[in-house]
């Protein structure tokens, strides 16, 4: 309490407090001092930060022991990536998995893990088959001619450092796309856990077969005559990749100079310096599921008339929010088209864990809740032959940041739809300002949001996941998964609303024509008699064939006229399936009538 005559000094001092990791050891380590701190009490040292002689200790280490160290960030980073893959084991060896790449930092770094993890220093190689798709957004993002042949330029430069097969494809292709690329594919059953692990022995025997034929051509007396010694046979070319020792003594070809810089063995004489070794990661050379010419495959650029359709569909979008849905949505009808076409089986995104948590709480106000397991999720088998996965989705954007930053890992900036948009111009926009606002707050945020998406089961409500697959939504191809009957929904009472609405009455001077003889994509009439069906209008035909989530985004389209072709005749084909089926309804015998019948 204040008393009399007592004295009061000058304030202390406020002494700052100490930075995090400042006196802090490597958590992995605990010897090197820390450089990255990626959470409180998780800090990192970091071989980006040593000098030149420290890296020659790497290559021979010493007492100090640095060399144990120097890659403690590095090995914490890769190990995530390695894990996620190893826990679920989806992709098989040998498998093609197609690459989604956008510029952007975590699709980057997704590709440049690959990269590594399919080299021959890799301590557990990666045995996929990788290859790059890059989609240009660039006429939906108002961009000019300029600007996008700027940016391709940059993206060709960096996919032929990486090496692999890459496909650029442009947005407006959307409007050539066939309408089979919205229909579910059968997937070939991959078997279980010990399906998987036959498939891996299988493969590394393979491995082992042409390595042991090769130490008996060595040894002197044992040399096929017809195959000369440290060359492979065409049955060892084909089984196994050259080795460190048969690239070294067979000159490389003239595509494969051409396709990439030279490899290691050109510079095998002169040992790579410290400064190379850390702006260069390993090429498609010492890789081994690289053949020595890649596959480049880049589409015609895009006819104007495609460009100024695609800018009319954009443009007659009322809102923000349904226009990045209606991006993000023909983005993936392109992706999944570009691998059902060159022969992939699983599509890798670079959605990191900061990334999926605004995508949960995005899809929540959406009205997607239902599908959060898919969208979310690190598979996402909606499309049936075709499997996305994620594996960055244990990676923050912060790990993201400072791995580009310190192993410097290149990537392309290139504006979006939303790119200086207000915060509350659009719902990803404002719940993305929330979420990272509410993370510098509270650093548990993001974490909490993504483990709770572990939790999702992917099950339909009264089914299991193994069912045969029922109605789904025409545009995200989510099994509609939402009792239509319920009109105490919101959905519900949309259907009931849609079901109510009667079709516009003709004049009477008017002929009378079949009321689906006409219209915008139709490849040809549902109604083979001359009366008219009685049917909805063309919208509600389509409208009734979506989603909750994607029924509020078509509210802000007006007009059905600007969407691509593919999904109008889609919805045609679907809306005679179902005319035609609810006519032979009554004729056809169901199996709890055979069974009856078998009683009786």
């Amino acid at each position: 309490m204040c008393q009399v005559g007592e004295d009061y000094g000058a304030p202390a001092p406020e002494v700052p407090p100490p930075r995090a990791g400042r006196e802090l050891k490597c958590v992995k380590c605990s010897e090197g001092l820390p450089v990255v701190v990626i959470r409180a009490g998780d800090a990192f040292c970091s071989w980006a930060f040593l000098s030149a002689c420290q890296w020659r200790w790497h290559q021979a280490p010493g007492p100090s022991g640095i060399g144990s160290h120097w890659d403690c960030f590095k090995a914490f980073y890769v190990h995530k990536f390695r894990a996620v893959l190893g826990k679920n084991r989806l992709i098989f060896p040998g498998e093609k998995v197609l690459l989604a790449w956008s510029g952007g930092p975590s699709s980057s770094s997704m590709i440049w893990q690959v990269l590594e993890g399919l080299s021959r220093d890799s301590a557990k190689r990666l045995r996929f088959v990788p290859g790059v798709v890059y989609v240009d957004e660039g006429a939906a993002c108002g961009q000019s001619l300029e600007d996008r042949a700027k940016t391709l330029a940059e993206m060709k430069l960096i996919l032929q450092t990486v090496g692999f097969p890459w496909h650029i494809v442009a947005l407006e292709e959307v409007f050539g796309l066939p309408p089979s690329v919205l229909r579910y594919l059968d997937q070939e059953p991959s078997g279980t856990k010990g399906a998987y692990k036959a498939a891996v022995d299988s493969f590394l025997q393979q491995q082992h077969a042409p390595a042991q034929g090769e130490e008996q051509l060595s040894q002197p007396g044992s040399q096929d005559p017809q195959s000369p010694a440290g060359l492979p046979t065409a049955a060892q070319t084909k089984a196994q990749p050259p080795t460190a020792a048969q690239t070294e003594a067979q000159p490389p070809t003239a595509a494969h100079t051409e396709a990439q810089p030279p490899t290691a063995a050109q510079t095998e004489a002169q040992p790579p310096t410290a400064a190379q070794t850390e702006a260069q990661p390993p090429t498609a050379a010492h890789t081994e599921a690289q053949a020595p010419t890649a596959a480049q495959t880049e589409a015609q650029p895009p006819t104007a008339a495609q460009t100024e359709a695609l800018s009319r569909l954009f443009d007659s979008v009322k809102t923000l929010t349904a226009k990045e849905e209606l991006l993000q949505t023909l983005r993936t009808h392109l992706i999944l088209h570009v691998a059902r076409t060159h022969g992939y089986s699983k599509v890798m995104t670079g959605d990191s864990c900061t990334r999926l948590a605004i995508k949960l709480m995005t899809s929540l106000a959406l009205g997607r809740g239902a599908f959060l397991a898919w969208d979310t999720g690190f598979s996402d088998e909606r499309h049936g032959d075709v499997v996305v996965v994620r594996p960055m989705r244990d990676h923050t954007l912060k790990e993201v940041a400072f791995y580009n930053r310190l192993f410097a890992v290149p990537s392309v900036f290139t504006p979006a739809i939303d790119t200086k948009a207000p915060e509350k111009s659009s719902i990803h926009r404002l719940m993305e300002a929330f979420m990272l606002r509410l993370q510098a707050q509270f650093p548990s945020t993001v974490s909490t949001v993504y483990r709770t998406s572990e939790k999702l089961v992917k099950a339909p409500r009264d089914g299991n996941a193994g069912d045969p697959p029922g109605p789904r939504c025409l545009l995200c191809m989510c099994a509609l998964d939402i009792d239509t009957a319920d009109s105490a929904t919101a959905f519900g009472a949309q259907t009931s609303h849609l079901s109510q609405m009667q079709p516009p009455t003709p004049p009477a001077e008017a002929p009378t024509t079949p009321c689906c003889s006409a219209g915008v994509g139709r490849a040809q009439g549902c109604c083979r008699g001359a009366e008219p069906c009685g049917r909805e209008d063309p919208r509600a035909s389509v409208i009734e064939q979506l989603c909750y989530g994607c029924r509020v985004n078509m509210k802000d389209l007006p007009s059905l006229d600007p969407l691509p072709p593919y999904i109008l005749t889609e919805a045609q084909l679907r809306s005679q399936r179902a005319s035609i089926l609810q006519e032979i309804q009554e004729y056809l015998i169901d199996s709890d009538d055979e069974a009856q019948t078998g009683e009786s």
